[in-house]
This record gives C-alpha cells, structure tokens and sequence, in this order.
C-alpha cells in the first residue's frame, strides 16, 4: 500500500485552499477509503499547527487539527535517531532541517512518496519519488 509522506506545505495547502489542494483532497479521500496510508514527522504536524494558529487563533487551530486527526495519519516520532537523520539530510543536502523531518520517513521504503508544495525538495536527489504540488 501507497503511504504518501506529506510536507506541512501540503496539508497547508489544502487548509488554505491554495493551487493543489485538489490533489491533497483526492489523497485525503484515498485515506478515507482506505486505499492508501498518510503520515507526516511530528515536527512537520507541529509547524502545521503554530501556522494555522498564527492565523486563526487558538481555537482555529483545534478546529484544524482535530479535521486533520480526522484523517488519521501516522505522526512519526521526532525521536533522537529521526533528529541525527534529519541533521544528516540538512547538512548533506543543503536542506532545511524541519524539511529533513518531513523527507526522512519518505526514505524507509520505496513504497513511501513524499508530498510537498516546497519547491525546496526539487534538489534533492533521492531514489524517493516526491510529489510536488504546483506552484501559486
């Protein structure tokens, strides 16, 4: 089974209904169905969360993550071995390091594609398959 990896971009992305949020709404509604699996790095899910309640205030932030719990991803831990892998991608890659946390759950099987709206993930060079979301 498919199990798509997502960026906080893309989760944003469908919050904020901006261009690709009809692909993140299809991949959502395969996880409904049970036709594929989601997860996203608790450090991306923690991003997710401090944007929107930039935006909306505390309670449209619950509101937000209790709708996104709703799809049940998997929230990979931001364990000590995810943190040295993370810092690995940063420094080996040139990548940012909260972007190392949403790509390395992706590089534990093939099986794992990551979805992104960051056009950031275009560099690296990975035998993962990254979905990137179009632009604005």
């Amino acid at each position: 089974m498919t199990v798509f990896v997502l960026d906080s971009s893309a989760l944003l992305c469908f919050i904020d209904k901006e261009t690709g949020w009809n692909r993140m709404a299809a991949i959502l509604q395969a996880r409904m169905d049970q036709t594929v699996e989601i997860a996203i790095s608790a450090v991306q899910w923690g991003e997710i969360a401090g944007r929107v309640r930039k935006k909306l205030g505390a309670s449209g932030q619950n509101r937000a993550m209790e709708i996104l719990a709703e799809f049940r991803p998997r929230i990979v831990a931001a364990n000590g071995e995810r943190a040295v892998r993370a810092a690995s991608i940063k420094v080996d890659r040139k990548f940012a390091y909260a972007g190392a946390f949403a790509l390395d759950p992706a590089m534990d099987s093939a099986g794992q594609v990551p979805v992104t709206a960051d056009y950031d993930f275009k560099a690296v060079d990975d035998p993962a398959r990254i979905e990137l979301l179009p632009v604005k």
